[in-house]
């Protein structure tokens, strides 16, 4: 199954938790919080402005965001979690 984002829709793939603190302790899975940041793997093609022209997305997939801790809705595809949300719900593209 795949999935294909409409309008100006984001499918994120959450990065993975840190597993161990900067002091070297390791956490237990279900003590690590889920990261607000991720990889886009597909954008929806944009919506509409004002004027009835399309919007494109600023974002590509492959980009490395900053999201909201509240942002979007998480589903299940082939037994992987990921995470639609909005364009607005981008804070930042994380550049190396």
């Amino acid at each position: 199954m795949s999935l294909r984002p409409l309008q100006d829709r984001l499918i994120v793939r959450r990065s993975e938790p840190e597993l161990r603190t900067a002091g070297g302790i390791v956490l237990p899975g279900s003590a690590g919080e889920k990261p607000e940041q991720g990889e886009i793997v597909a954008v929806g093609p944009g919506k509409r402005g004002s004027d009835g022209g399309l919007v494109v997305p600023q974002v590509r997939p492959g980009d490395r965001i900053l999201f909201g801790q509240y942002a979007g809705q998480t589903v299940k595809v082939d037994g992987h979690e990921l995470l639609v949300i909005r364009e607005d719900d981008v804070l930042a593209v994380i550049e190396d």
